[in-house]
C-alpha cells in the first residue's frame, strides 16, 4: 500500500529538506510523518529551484526568539480565528504556539515577586550552610589537634617508664 503525495507536498518537503540547516533528513522525515527513504528518493529524482529555498526557509516554533514571539503576538492581536490560522500557515506555526507564547509572557510578569522571594530564601540557606560548614571545619581541626596531643602525651609517658 503506497501513499500518493501531491506535487505541491513533494515540492514543499524538498524545500524543507534543502533549507534544513543543521537538522537531519531523518528528523524532517519524522516531522512530515513519512519514510526516510522516500524522501531521499525524492531528493534524487526532483530538482528544486534554489531561489524558492531561500524564500520558503521557515523556523520551527522552538527556534523563535522571545522578540519574534512578542512581535507575532502583537501582529495577531485582535485578528479573527480564520485570520490567525492564515497568518500561522504563512509562517509555518500553529495557533496553539501563539497561545503557549502568550501564556509564557503572562506568567513571566507574575513570577518575579515570588521568584525574588525564592532567590532570597535560597541565598539565606546557602549562607547558613556555609556557616555550618565553617563551624564543622573548626571542630574537626580542634579534634585532630587534640588527637595529636593525646598521642604525643602517651608517647612521652611511655618513654619515661
Amino acid at each position: 500500500m503506497t501513499a500518493q503525495h501531491s506535487e505541491a507536498f513533494i515540492e514543499q518537503a524538498l524545500v524543507k529538506v534543502l533549507s534544513r540547516g543543521d537538522r537531519t533528513i531523518k528528523s524532517i522525515a519524522a516531522d512530515l510523518n513519512m519514510n526516510y527513504h522516500t524522501l531521499k528518493n525524492w531528493m534524487k529524482n526532483k530538482s528544486v529551484i534554489k531561489s524558492s529555498v531561500a524564500v520558503a526557509k521557515e523556523k520551527r516554533p522552538q527556534e523563535w526568539t522571545a522578540t519574534e514571539q512578542l512581535t507575532a503576538l502583537q501582529e495577531t492581536h485582535g485578528l479573527s480565528d480564520e485570520a490567525i490560522q492564515a497568518w500561522c500557515r504563512e509562517r509555518g506555526i500553529f495557533a496553539h504556539h501563539l497561545a503557549i507564547w502568550k501564556a509564557g509572557f503572562c506568567a513571566e510578569g507574575k513570577e518575579p515577586a515570588s521568584g525574588a522571594r525564592e532567590v532570597r530564601t535560597l541565598k539565606d540557606e546557602i549562607a547558613k550552610l556555609k556557616r555550618d560548614g565553617a563551624r564543622k571545619d573548626k571542630a574537626l581541626a580542634e579534634a585532630a589537634a587534640l588527637l595529636i596531643l593525646q598521642k604525643k602525651f602517651h608517647a612521652l609517658w611511655e618513654d619515661e617508664e
